[in-house]
């Protein structure tokens, strides 16, 4: 079981520029401070994925998010606010000025309430949104089991945040926050 202790570790490494693992709604994630340029870039070094991908961001409320992302108005805003927290990842507006690293030179950050206790509390605990992306290296299979992710990835990051991951058999789902449509299901 994870205790306050294990969460204090993990939001203490990422608050210091680290990277952390930790479970999500579907597999573990690896994440840091979405500001912070060098922990930005030893994750996409670490991935081995472009850095023109962009990454996600997970919050424990839209509070986080709200100097990142604008929300639309009327029925979609009504829709996005309804599937937080929760398994669905919104490609919102983003704020200027928002860094490349971040968008991937597009005009919008993927932003997710999530609704996986420990990673929610990761992120009340830093104070922060968080950059999520899976644990894996960039064309590999996502990362389901601890003892992979001990194995493959252990070294290259600053603390893993034990404990169970959500009941998703998959990734959370994508969709564009302007029009509603999916990006991935």
């Amino acid at each position: 079981m994870t205790s306050r202790f294990h969460i204090d570790r993990a939001a203490r490494a990422a608050l210091a520029g680290g990277i952390v693992a930790y479970p999500t709604e579907a597999v573990y994630g690896l994440g840091c401070l979405p500001f912070d340029h060098d922990a930005v870039s030893r994750l996409i070094a670490l991935k081995r994925r472009s850095a023109r991908k962009g990454f996600l961001l997970i919050a424990a409320e839209f509070e986080q998010l709200e100097y990142i992302v604008s929300l639309p108005r009327g029925a979609l805003r009504e829709e996005i606010l309804a599937s937080w927290p929760g398994p669905v990842t919104w490609a919102l507006p983003a704020r200027s000025p928002m860094p490349d690293w971040l968008t991937g030179g597009r005009d919008t950050v993927a932003v997710r309430i999530t609704s996986h206790p420990l990673a929610s509390a990761l992120c009340r605990r830093t104070g922060h949104a968080l950059v999520s992306t899976s644990a894996n290296l960039s064309g590999r299979e996502p990362i389901r089991s601890a003892l992979r992710l001990r194995r493959e990835l252990g070294a290259f990051v600053d603390c893993i945040l034990p404990g169970a991951l959500g009941d998703l058999s998959r990734p959370t789902a994508i969709r564009d926050g302007r029009t509603g449509a999916s990006l991935r299901a």
